[in-house]
């Protein structure tokens, strides 16, 4: 099994897969081993379970040091711990210096005065001053710490490994660290099998995604079962459909049986589109531009085949969203030389070119002539020219003339662009009423619409009524941008909103009424501050998938810190910056904490130093240190921090590159060493971006925002100074976006429970509250007494039958025995005896109880 799939499988299903190679005679007894590993593995926080524990054993000393360097290569890269992280202070952050001007001034004088063979410019001393390699700078080994300094203390550039600047860092010493969730790691059987399930959740999405998902697809498709049994019959993500069939096309061994299938499976020109960039070595979403490669003639007439096949109108529409690309497309199918077979094709390319007939042959221009004669819905002729009538075109023509109920009749053939336009069509009405006709869509016509557009219209709606505030938009692209702009609709009438809500609510509870039933639903109360997820295709490699737009509680310990890595290529350099700005609560700039600034305040915020170069193989790494209650003391509320590409090179030229934040648990005690046990979160920079916005951290609060937001970047050197309004404004603004109004994992996870089952439990701070359907009580109605957490049927406070403060246990008896729908943010829990379902947010015990873990993105898909 290659390592590719051993650590997809790792990391998707927490499984490890073990040789068949036992003792030979001899061999010593691998005990004192196995208890190394297993300590290994709890400081980076995982366990094994008994069945892996004695697959391990029986191994032998050799299988079992490779084994266990495996596994642990493995997590350590998941936690970023595979890398050498040492940052400018070897002895950060003791020995960061509280004056960041002085150092600065020390460091110029040194630079501008400095000669060789003379005595220190600072201190006067003699024969104290060398050069470092390999910038050569002159250096006082009197006024510069060997011991402290891990690059030239001038340019902050990366020393030889050899230089005689740099001396043995002090021992390191052992230090408290906060204990974070353990994950117990289960034992593999079948890696065929468990390829194929892993690969099918993730064709079963129903959103759009992300960079690492779509890269485990790639990989775990070369390692699917002869033939095409198990592909699944319908894949819901166009994009995704398109990734399977285009990889699968690529290879010699599955190009015939995934020819066969093509025409059922690409319904849209669209379709074809995104197979032809994935077969070209591009992107499924359309987003880059690869140099189309060429296709055997076969597979040209088949593809053209499946365009003459489409619907004209939705053909030419389709065609005339992505000119540019058809027009390249066009040069590899050659649809006028199969314009007998395929006339509907070569017509659609015929718009597209805006071809004039006296310029082609005489058969092709009767061809032409006869197919636009027959499809005048799609097409008319314009003199010699052929132009498109679409549907868009007149959706756009009835909402300019205020012509509702056309507009109503034409969405309602596309239900989800009706419910991306619902706002718009209920402005159509001067009172503000609900239309009987729109009424009527909503009620019986949306079977067709996605489960994203329903989510989000459900999202959009619920703040309609109430007046003012700002609206954010997130374009399409390879990583998240925002623009916002004053909310100048006017509100929606109360009535209104509640009524429409209500329907799409009652749409969604249909939709889920028929997936399997559970004995009992247990839901975390928690989940009200995740977000649904949506646009994941641009969302960043990260440790802890959390929906853009989520708040989540700050670890627990008295310090944040944050931390970057990044390695540059060869004979390049690259200065990336860590940066934290600091506001008060309301959004007034206070002060900021980088390379400019080491400390902030009474050492609240420090900075480890700023390095300007990453050369192989030990690239660079920088801390940020935020004393959270120090933080408030001194007044800030919300503290951003951002990573910045100092000298413009985009984060998807380096080779590695990633940042993330680890829980220290007290002020005293810290050093510079990346402890894997301490680390919450850690995730890769990516894209053609050079200024990246993780999250907002409400220090009084003690919360995260998760924003994975790019700033455009701008001509020059980057800084915390150059962008600081338009932080403070993005912060603002995201901030009061996604605090109220949005649709959640709550809500979700609620209507899969009033759906799905009879009996709800929620888990509260304060105890474990009970609901019941009632007699004649319909879904509707039971999911909204157990959303709005009102009139449960019983309530257990934490503690009455076992002492438990935290509701672990609770959750545990309740649930013990019982086929389970458990939605939770923490997996604490793990029930025995337990069948069913879970999401969680974050890992822990639940993983390893036998429930089938989904991810929020499969809570979506079953509203398929």
């Amino acid at each position: 099994m290659s390592p590719s799939l051993s650590s997809v499988l790792l990391r998707r299903l927490r499984t490890v897969y073990v040789g068949e190679a036992g003792h030979r005679p001899g061999d010593p007894p691998t005990t004192t081993g196995l208890v190394a590993l297993e300590a290994e593995l709890l400081d980076r926080g995982f366990a094994l379970t008994p069945a892996l524990h004695a697959a391990l054993a029986w191994l032998g000393p050799a299988g079992l040091a490779d084994a266990g360097k495996r596994l642990v290569g493995h997590i350590d890269a998941e936690l970023g711990a595979d890398r050498t992280h040492m940052p400018l202070f070897r002895s950060f952050p003791a020995s960061v210096p509280d004056d960041t001007l002085q150092l600065y001034v020390d460091r110029v004088f040194t630079l501008l005065l400095q000669w060789p063979h003379q005595p220190c410019v600072l201190c006067a001393t003699v024969g104290s001053v060398h050069p470092v390699a390999p910038c050569a700078h002159l250096v006082c080994r009197k006024c510069w710490d060997g011991a402290d300094y891990s690059a030239c203390p001038i340019c902050h550039r990366r020393t030889a490994d050899d230089d005689p600047f740099l001396r043995p860092a002090p021992p390191r010493r052992q230090v408290e660290t906060a204990a974070g969730p353990v994950q117990p790691l289960t034992l593999g059987t079948d890696a065929a099998a468990d390829a194929v399930t892993a690969l099918g959740r993730l064709l079963a999405r129903r959103t759009p995604l992300p960079p690492q998902d779509r890269d485990d697809v790639v990989a775990l498709l070369a390692h699917t079962p002869a033939g095409l049994g198990w592909l699944p019959e319908e894949i819901p993500v166009r994009e995704t459909k398109a990734l399977v069939l285009g990889t699968l096309l690529r290879d010699r061994q599955t190009r015939d049986a995934v020819r066969a299938v093509l025409p059922d499976r690409l319904t849209t020109a669209t379709d074809v589109l995104r197979l032809l960039a994935v077969w070209s070595g591009g992107g499924a979403d359309l987003l880059d531009t690869p140099r189309h490669r060429s296709l055997p003639r076969g597979l040209r007439r088949e593809l053209l085949a499946v365009l003459d096949g489409l619907d004209p109108s939705a053909l030419v529409e389709d065609v005339l969203r992505h000119p540019e690309r058809w027009k390249r497309a066009a040069e590899t199918l050659h649809p006028n030389e199969q314009h007998a077979r395929h006339p509907r094709a070569a017509l659609a390319f015929a718009v597209l070119r805006a071809t004039h007939v006296s310029t082609v042959s005489e058969p092709l221009a009767a061809t032409l002539v006869r197919t636009a004669a027959e499809h005048p819905l799609a097409v008319r002729a314009d003199g010699a020219l052929f132009k498109a009538n679409t549907w868009t075109g007149r959706v756009e023509q009835a909402f300019a003339a205020r012509e509702s109920d056309t507009v109503i009749a034409l969405l309602a053939q596309r239900p989800g662009t009706l419910l991306r336009r619902l706002d718009q069509v209920l402005r159509l009405e001067e009172d503000g009423t609900l239309p009987d006709a729109l009424a009527g869509v909503l009620e019986h016509g949306l079977a067709g619409a996605g489960p994203g557009p329903l989510l989000a219209a459900l999202g959009r709606l619920r703040i309609r009524d109430v007046p003012g505030g700002r609206r954010v938009f997130f374009p399409r692209g390879q990583v998240t941008h925002s623009y916002t702009l004053d909310d100048t609709r006017p509100p929606l009438p109360a009535p209104t909103v509640e009524r429409v809500c209500a329907l799409l609510e009652r749409e969604v509870l249909r939709r889920l009424s028929t997936a399997s039933r559970f004995d009992l639903a247990v839901l975390d109360e928690g989940l009200a501050a995740l977000a649904v997820p949506s646009a994941e295709s641009a969302a960043a490699k990260a440790l802890v998938a959390v929906p853009r737009g989520s708040t989540q509680p700050l670890p627990a310990g008295e310090v944040l810190r944050m931390f970057l890595h990044w390695m540059q290529q060869p004979a390049e350099t690259v200065d990336l910056d860590l940066s934290v700005a600091l506001f008060d609560a309301d959004w007034t700039y206070l002060g900021l904490c980088d390379y400019t600034n080491l400390v902030y305040g009474d050492r609240v915020a420090v900075h480890s130093g700023d390095l300007t170069s990453a050369p192989a193989p030990r690239g660079a790494s920088e801390y940020a240190d935020l004393d959270l209650d120090g933080l408030t003391r001194a007044g800030v509320r919300f503290a951003m921090p951002v990573v910045f590409s100092y000298n413009n090179v985009p984060f998807e030229l380096l080779p590695d590159a990633f940042a993330g934040f680890m829980a220290l648990p007290s002020v005293g005690g810290r050093v510079a060493y990346f402890d894997p046990r301490t680390v919450r979160q850690r995730y890769d920079l990516i894209g053609h971006s050079r200024v990246h916005v993780p999250m907002v951290v409400d220090v009084e609060r003690r919360t995260f925002l998760w924003t994975d937001l790019h700033l455009p970047p701008s001509e020059g050197h980057h800084s915390v100074s150059r962008h600081i309004d338009e932080l403070g404004r993005a912060g603002r603004d995201l901030y009061q976006y996604f605090s109220a109004g949005r649709t959640t994992v709550w809500d979700l996870a609620v209507w899969h429970a009033a759906a799905r089952t009879d009996e709800v439990a929620v888990s509260r701070r304060h105890g474990l509250v009970r609901y019941r359907r009632g007699a004649g009580e319909d879904t509707a109605a039971f999911a909204r007494r157990i959303r709005t957490l009102r009139t449960p049927d019983a309530e257990e406070p934490h503690g009455t039958e076992s002492g438990d403060g935290d509701g672990v246990a609770a959750v545990e008896r309740a649930a013990a025995g019982k086929r389970v729908l458990l939605a939770v943010v923490n997996g604490d829990a793990a029930p025995e005896k337990v069948s069913g379902t879970v999401y969680r947010l974050l890992p822990g015990p639940v993983d390893g109880c036998g429930l089938d873990r989904l991810a929020a993105g499969d809570l979506v898909a079953a509203l398929g």
